[in-house]
């Protein structure tokens, strides 16, 4: 990484001590950064995070504990493009440390407990594969017999071509899932992150009852080039970004990353059972 000095000197700066970032331009100290909840300290963009991390973030700490760690993705089409699709899942596993594009468990957030389940957009841009799937609707089961509120944080570029019609299959088997829990009355809430896109957005992204994006987070289901080019019209500025899509009211708040823990924390409280009563007030 190369600093621009004057009289077109440039100075080595070395990309484990530094980051620049991609709004700003402004040279970042790493360990800065991570104290910072990984957000830039002069332009507040949000970089993106792992599930890990974002889960350090969110569950009170120590609470946290994992559910289907062991679910991994097999090769039912035995799909090759530029590599089979098993070394695709080899290849992520190394570079995210999860074994597939969410992690799912119960955790307290705020002293209420939930179930939580984070995507991990470092695992093949966290798309929407069978595991995927399969997580998310045990964790929807899971927030229905202990009538705990179930929290998803998106972060996906959508459905997961290696798997085909199956991964298409999970919108509606984890949608299935989301219903039974809306008819017993328990709250879920969504949080989009920088980017939910795709299958994701069109299926459980968007049905929360409560939805939460990061700060100019990418959210829309095409491209901007190509839903530019299916209308013919020039897209609006900061079009399909979480400030332009709360504004057309399909989302709720936009909230830093880090006041996240303390807004859910609230409204979670507000919706929490009285006394006496079963049902959540949703």
């Amino acid at each position: 990484m190369r600093l621009r000095m004057p009289f077109g000197r440039q100075k080595e700066m070395p990309s484990h001590l530094w980051t620049q970032c991609p709004d700003c331009g402004e040279m970042l100290f790493n360990k800065q950064l991570t104290r910072n909840n990984s957000v830039c300290t002069k332009c507040e963009h949000h970089f993106k995070i792992g599930a890990r991390q974002r889960i350090e973030l969110l569950a009170d700490k120590g609470t946290f504990v994992e559910h289907d760690a062991a679910l991994a993705s097999a090769d039912p089409l035995g799909f090759v493009d530029s590599k089979p699709y098993p070394q695709r899942i080899e290849a992520a596993k190394a570079k995210s440390g999860a074994t597939d594009a969410v992690i799912a468990g119960t955790a307290c957030l705020g002293g209420i407990e939930l179930e939580l389940a984070v995507m991990d957009f470092e695992f093949i841009g966290g798309s929407m594969g069978s595991v995927v799937g399969e997580k998310l609707t045990r964790a929807a089961e899971r927030a229905l017999a202990g009538h705990r509120p179930l929290v998803i944080v998106c972060a996906s570029g959508g459905a997961r071509m290696q798997e085909g019609a199956l991964a298409l299959m999970q919108m509606a088997k984890i949608v299935m899932a989301l219903g039974r829990l809306a008819d017993a009355g328990v709250p879920y809430v969504s949080v989009l992150t920088d980017p939910t896109t795709g299958g994701v957005l069109a299926s459980y992204g968007s049905l929360g009852d409560l939805i939460l994006a990061e700060p100019k987070a990418l959210i829309g289901f095409s491209g901007a080039r190509v839903t530019d080019q299916t209308i013919g019209e020039r897209l609006p500025a900061g079009f399909q970004r979480s400030e332009f899509v709360m504004e057309h009211g399909f989302v709720d708040q936009v909230v830093p990353r880090a006041q996240l823990k303390e807004r859910l924390a609230f409204f979670l409280g507000a919706l929490r059972p009285k006394p006496g009563d079963a049902r959540w007030s949703l």
